[in-house]
């Protein structure tokens, strides 16, 4: 039986890596990991037989194929300079890349498998030392690229134009602006004080001073690989989102629940709060003094709730009992404890709160305790 014919994808990755080596390569085996637009494939050729992984660019029209075409290049431009420092070995060296057709090929870093697979099978208490792996992560890359923003930058630039959203510090500004019209429509408006704070909490975000770092975009547990058993390092991926942003945003999800999760824990009881802090701390210093860490990661948790605010109507219109109710409302009770814990923003942590229990009063479906280690274990995935 003949062989199915080479993908015109594989081609172009063949042809791609054959400039590069200046050899002749044969690409075969090509395996799409699907929904993405991402393939592993078998590389023979320039003297080495391996695998290797593509990336290209989603298929979109208008002004979302404008943004899509500058992800690759945002991508590269980050690996190669996280690559600059050779004893940081944070995520997935840059093979070759081809700007005109947004094609890139990355090392393959199988067997690793995405740590929120493991964590969804499993549970939080079987994966302690592979999530303190991935809070040592977020704070390693916040710590080793600090203060650098220029250097990426002009990386970035060689590489083709640069989407001024992909650049912004805050690229969801405008998401957070939409939760608080919701919060109004739902009948708790920000009064005086908690505009005064959200206007604090914004400027530090735009501002990060000291705490600007480098981001993935999507600093979440499907973008962190880890042996199933074996050695805990924990290569951060998917940096198609990669911008300089404030470094405690990447924390947000060692203490909110993702998109993915109900609960995430107490992220201070278990140590990742610790061990993310004491990661950042190598880098950027600032991060020991309490009321400056204290105050952006208030501020980073409680921006990105009511990020997750602007769902709200999608969310009442959904059947009774649906878990991304419950997830909202844990959202959001988790950014208030947050800023308590630290003593930062009280009448925005407090806003926070009335808007929680005014859904918990709408949906007596997501009146639960979230809190509870028993009905809603730490990274408990919704259904």
């Amino acid at each position: 039986m003949p062989a199915p014919p080479t993908p015109s994808r594989a081609l172009a990755v063949q042809r791609l890596l054959t400039e590069h080596c200046s050899a002749p390569v044969t690409v075969d085996g090509w395996q799409p990991l699907e929904p993405w637009t991402v393939a592993r494939f078998q590389v023979e050729g320039a003297g080495a037989a391996r695998t290797a992984i593509a990336k290209w660019v989603r298929p979109g029209t208008g002004r979302t194929a404008r943004r899509e075409s500058w992800r690759p290049a945002a991508e590269c431009a980050a690996l190669r300079f996280l690559a600059e420092d050779a004893e940081t070995r944070l995520a997935p060296r840059v093979i070759a890349f081809d700007p005109a057709a947004g094609l890139l090929v990355l090392e393959d870093l199988a067997p690793r498998v995405a740590l929120d697979t493991l964590l969804a099978r499993d549970g939080a208490a079987a994966h302690a030392e592979r999530l303190t792996a991935f809070a040592r992560a977020l704070g390693r890359l916040g710590a080793v690229t600090a203060g650098r923003a220029d250097a990426y930058r002009s990386r970035r630039a060689t590489l083709g134009p640069v989407d001024r959203e992909a650049a912004d510090t805050q690229p969801f500004a405008d998401h957070r602006q939409e939760g608080a019209r919701w919060a109004t429509v739902l009948g708790v408006p920000p009064g005086a004080r908690v505009s005064a704070e959200l206007t604090r909490a914004d400027a530090v975000l735009s501002e990060p001073g000291p705490f600007l770092a480098l981001s993935n975009g999507d600093a979440e547990a499907n973008n962190l690989l880890v042996h199933a058993s074996g050695p805990a390092d924990a290569p951060l991926i998917d940096f198609e989102a990669a911008r300089f942003t404030h470094a405690l945003a990447d924390a947000v999800c060692l203490y909110l629940p993702g998109p993915g999760w109900l609960s995430v824990g107490d992220p201070v009881a278990s140590g990742l709060a610790g061990r993310h802090r004491h990661a950042l701390a190598q880098g950027v210093p600032q991060a020991e003094d309490d009321r400056l860490f204290g105050f952006g990661l208030a501020a980073a948790c409680l921006s990105w709730a009511l990020i997750r605010l602007r769902r709200f109507p999608a969310l009442d219109a959904r059947a009774r009992g649906d878990e991304s109710r419950s997830q909202l409302v844990a959202t959001l009770e988790a950014a208030a404890r947050t800023a308590s814990n630290h003593s930062s923003l009280p009448h925005l942590a407090g806003w926070a709160d009335r808007i929680a229990a005014t859904l918990r009063s709408r949906w007596p479906d997501a009146d639960q305790d979230f809190t509870d280690p028993v009905r809603f274990p730490p990274y408990r995935r919704r259904g």
